[in-house]
């Protein structure tokens, strides 16, 4: 593949509904896009999951813009490349900013999957027709809220539901759930918000029948994760703790958790994900794909890791009008029958990038040519 053109655009998207974590609350995404091109013409997309701030990673987009503009598409312009593999060893001399080198990584795969004529599920590993999915429910202003959110999400036909919790936002709302709406599949999600010293409290959670308690304590902390499973009935799922393979390889011998939570962006691209997902069954742990708030682009992605034969739990991975009042791609990711999304079977991400509605829209734009 020789590259002759990398763009980069920085598009402002509102989210449908405010999304509230531990970290704080998200309303507008500025979403970091590349796209690039190969002498015959052929495009290929990636995406950056970076935020606004350095509150679940360091990375902002910002940053990413930075790092991508001045050291990442020089790797690649005028260059070339024989597979996004080649840009994984390229691009390793640069230290951190896995989100940044995900995107180009993306990019290479959609084109590299686009040239051999498959879709990038095939690339990675994927055997499934469909991918079971979940929904993400952020932390609301009041149970009786949250119990409407859930009620609307179930109806909408997604069978798992995760909820965001905190100190002060844990129990009495997860007990109201299962009031509620009885034994459904149901999770939470921490974001590193608790310590050790919160362990009676969270030993309440093992009433619940819970499918997993994500990302409990600091993501530095396997170690206090390996105490903490083993005082807790309730799973323990990690996520920002898991930031390449030898991360989840030091989780599965300390005992840190029993399940893994797979985001490309946080792992350096979808090349590092599929290799945690085949050496998951070996190293004793459970996974499935994790989402960060993407676009139809970046959500192509997470379907094809999805599709891999490890991914054993509900995703997250929602349709396109679970965040975005219109997405950037065509047709956009819906919600089929048994919580389930497509997984497309044509060349590269399978969905048309609205390239001109992007190119309208975009607040920043770079491009270099060859």
């Amino acid at each position: 593949m020789e590259i002759r053109r990398a763009d980069l655009y920085i598009l402002p998207m509102r989210l449908l509904e405010p999304f509230t974590t531990s970290f704080g609350t998200v309303y507008m995404k500025h979403v970091l896009l590349a796209r690039i091109e190969e002498k015959s013409g052929e495009e290929g997309w990636g995406e950056s999951v970076a935020g606004e701030g350095p509150w679940y990673s360091y990375e902002t987009v910002e940053q990413d813009y930075l790092v991508a503009r001045r050291y990442l598409a020089p790797l690649l312009v005028g260059e070339e490349i024989g597979s996004a593999g080649d840009f994984v060893r390229l691009s390793s001399r640069i230290r951190g900013y896995p989100m940044a080198k995900a995107m180009f990584e993306e990019a290479l795969l959609d084109l590299e999957a686009r040239l051999r004529g498959v879709s990038i599920a095939r690339l990675l590993g994927g055997v499934k027709e469909r991918v079971k999915v979940g929904v993400s429910i952020g932390i609301k202003t009041s149970v009786e809220e949250l119990l409407k959110t859930v009620g609307k999400r179930l109806e909408e036909g997604y069978e798992r539901i995760k909820i965001k919790i905190k100190p002060g936002w844990d129990v009495a709302p997860l007990k109201s759930i299962r009031k509620n709406f009885g034994d459904i599949l149901l999770q939470a999600d921490a974001n590193a918000a608790y310590t050790l010293g919160h362990l009676h409290h969270l030993k309440q959670l093992d009433s619940l029948n819970l499918l997993m308690l994500e990302q409990p304590l600091d993501y530095r902390d396997l170690y206090g994760h390996s105490i903490l499973s083993r005082k807790l009935s309730t799973p323990i799922c990690l996520d920002e703790s898991i930031r390449w393979l030898g991360d989840a390889s030091i989780a599965a011998m300390l005992g840190s958790g029993e399940i893994i939570n797979v985001k490309p962006g946080r792992v350096g691209g979808p090349l590092e994900g599929k290799k945690i997902l085949d050496s998951a069954p070996g190293l004793g742990l459970g996974a499935w794909i994790g989402g960060m708030l993407e676009t139809g682009i970046g959500r192509s992605f997470l379907v094809a890791l999805a599709a891999h034969p490890s991914v054993g739990f509900h995703s997250d991975i929602s349709a396109s009008n679970r965040y975005w009042e219109e997405d950037i791609v065509e047709p956009p990711w819906e919600l089929e029958a048994s919580s389930t999304l497509r997984v497309p079977k044509g060349r590269g991400l399978g969905v048309e990038v609205l390239r001109e509605y992007i190119e309208e829209k975009a607040v920043e734009k770079w491009s270099m040519t060859a």
